[in-house]
């Protein structure tokens, strides 16, 4: 019998026109961290979300699944804040004023938009050295995939309940990647708005600011994405280490009720993100 404290990692990947190593259009993806027994219904839950996307109806899907025999990572959820903007530009701005008030020099912010211009399709982050603004990451892969995250419902849905936040997947998923990829010291910041062209919302994290929602950051109806970690290199001891965490250490987002009970950490959580 499986024991029930072991766990799984579950991918998707889904493309039209061929599989992504052969050049398909990026329709979906997800990530999942599952004990055997839920095993199916998250590999359901996937395949759902891969034939139902609003990129387009894939050809292509990729499902695996690993037994993880790493221990898993326990890490508090981000706070949550949500920046109201009337439009793309307003919203851009709040991620340049964002992204400078978490430590990223504003010649950096546009070394990195140019970097992010070049990239006809992006499928995982690109990595820019906050120092410099160089890219550190291999541009072949188009991106790094962060990977082995999770946050199990149960406790996601209390957390959006005491902060009356929306019980969403799309909410779950984002802050389970940007609160693992913050988490690490080398993160100065990430930025991140989704190739869903339906959804126009974006954000910023860093550590200290949190999760900051930002309401437009693209025109309804791009397929572009971002996504951009600014990386702090002296806080590393090698490149591939950080890569090799962003990509393999599990890690489950855990809320402890105790924390958020003070009426300062409750005006922190916005009523309107979703």
């Amino acid at each position: 019998m499986q024991n029930e404290h072991t766990y799984y990692s579950v991918r998707m990947r889904a493309a039209k026109g061929d599989s992504h190593k052969n050049g398909g259009k990026h329709i979906s993806g997800g990530e999942m961290i599952a004990t055997f027994n839920e095993l199916e219904s998250s590999i359901a839950e996937l395949v759902e979300k891969g034939l139902t996307h609003s990129r387009g109806k894939p050809d292509f899907m990729n499902i695996q699944f690993e037994r993880i025999e790493e221990s898993v990572e326990h890490v508090a959820p981000l706070a949550v804040h949500t920046n109201p903007v009337p439009s793309m530009s307003d919203g851009q701005a709040t991620a340049r004023s964002l992204l400078k008030d978490a430590g990223v020099h504003p010649n950096v912010i546009n070394m990195s938009y140019q970097v992010l211009s070049q990239i006809s399709e992006l499928r995982g982050a690109v990595l820019i050295d906050v120092h410099t603004g160089q890219r550190l990451d291999d541009p072949t892969k188009n991106g790094v995939r962060v990977s082995r995250m999770d946050w199990p419902w149960n406790n996601f849905e209390s957390w959006a309940k005491t902060y009356h936040l929306p019980q969403n997947n799309r909410m779950k998923e984002a802050l389970v990647l940007a609160t693992k990829v913050v988490h690490h010291p080398a993160t100065t910041a990430e930025l991140c708005w989704s190739d869903d062209p339906d959804y126009i919302t974006g954000y910023v994290a860093n550590k200290n600011l949190g999760y900051q929602r930002i309401t437009q950051l693209k025109e309804i109806g791009d397929e572009k994405g971002c996504r951009i970690f600014y990386v702090d290199q002296t806080k590393l001891k090698n490149l591939d280490a950080y890569i090799n965490y962003l990509t393999t250490q599990p890690v489950f987002i855990q809320w402890e009720r105790d924390e958020v009970i003070s009426d300062e950490s409750r005006s922190n959580a916005s009523t309107t993100a979703n």
